[in-house]
């Protein structure tokens, strides 16, 4: 792969990237790190590559390894998971930012609160990767997929409905 190839393929995929990051840490400026690792990663397992799966498969693959990495080496143990992920959210956006925007954050933040295999499924199903794609990034079959992916919906409808009540 030629050096433009390879800075096409990242350009290609890192808005995808920041996306994913976004739902694995809240911090700008970790979550920009986590960005950089996930390139450094792909950069780092291209030539690992055989084609056996999509490139879109290979790169999600990477950088979802990449974000498990990431949780592991920045979360407490976890014993102590549920009482972080019971802690609030900061104060409410200011009323200067656009309600897509309100329900953009309100949606990362359900998103992060769910355990990593939903937040995983969902994340993916977001960015529109197939059954299939999320089934060869994950390592499971298409149906495991599909149960899981329902399982991880309520979850996340659960989760936002709770933030809606006062």
């Amino acid at each position: 792969m030629t050096s433009g190839e390879l800075d096409e393929l990242l350009a290609r995929h890192e808005p995808a990237l920041r996306r994913l990051a976004a739902s694995y840490e809240r911090d700008p400026a970790l979550r920009e790190d986590l960005v950089q690792e996930m390139l450094f990663a792909l950069f780092r397992a291209l030539p690992t590559w055989r084609r056996e799966c999509s490139e879109r498969t290979f790169v999600y693959r990477v950088a979802n390894n990449r974000a498990l990495s990431h949780l592991a080496s920045r979360r407490p143990a976890f014993d102590d998971l549920e009482r972080a992920a019971s802690v609030p959210d900061p104060a409410p956006l200011p009323e200067a930012v656009a309600a897509a925007s309100q329900q953009h954050e309100t949606l990362l933040a359900a998103l992060r609160r769910l355990p990593v295999p939903q937040r995983q499924l969902l994340t993916m199903a977001l960015e529109d990767l197939t059954p299939r794609e999320i089934a060869d990034v994950l390592g499971i079959t298409e149906n495991n997929v599909a149960v899981r992916l329902t399982r991880a919906r309520a979850a996340l409808r659960e989760l936002m409905a709770a933030r809606r009540q006062p």
